[in-house]
């Protein structure tokens, strides 16, 4: 039986990457799991990637949650780093 680390091991996008898809998306961890490697293998979808993260660290920015919004620009900005060339 597979453990949720090794779901984590086994994808290309780091935990913290999943957990943000999860938390914008409003959807379970092993869900954005799934959509997060569907997107991550494709130019557009890393660009969602991207964008989710930013627009949900501007909705925490609104919502007075700063340090949280700061993480999710930490999350993008390792995001952006790692996968453009």
């Amino acid at each position: 039986m597979l453990t949720l680390k090794d779901c984590f091991d086994f994808s290309d996008l780091n935990e913290d990457e999943i957990c943000a898809i999860a938390e914008c998306e409003h959807i379970p961890i092993i869900s954005a799991l799934e959509e997060g490697e569907n997107l991550v293998h494709s130019a557009h979808g890393r660009q969602q990637i991207a964008n989710m993260l930013l627009k949900r660290a501007r909705e925490c920015d609104l919502c007075g949650m700063e340090v949280h919004a700061t993480h999710l620009r930490c999350i993008h900005k390792a995001f952006i780093a790692r996968f453009t060339h």
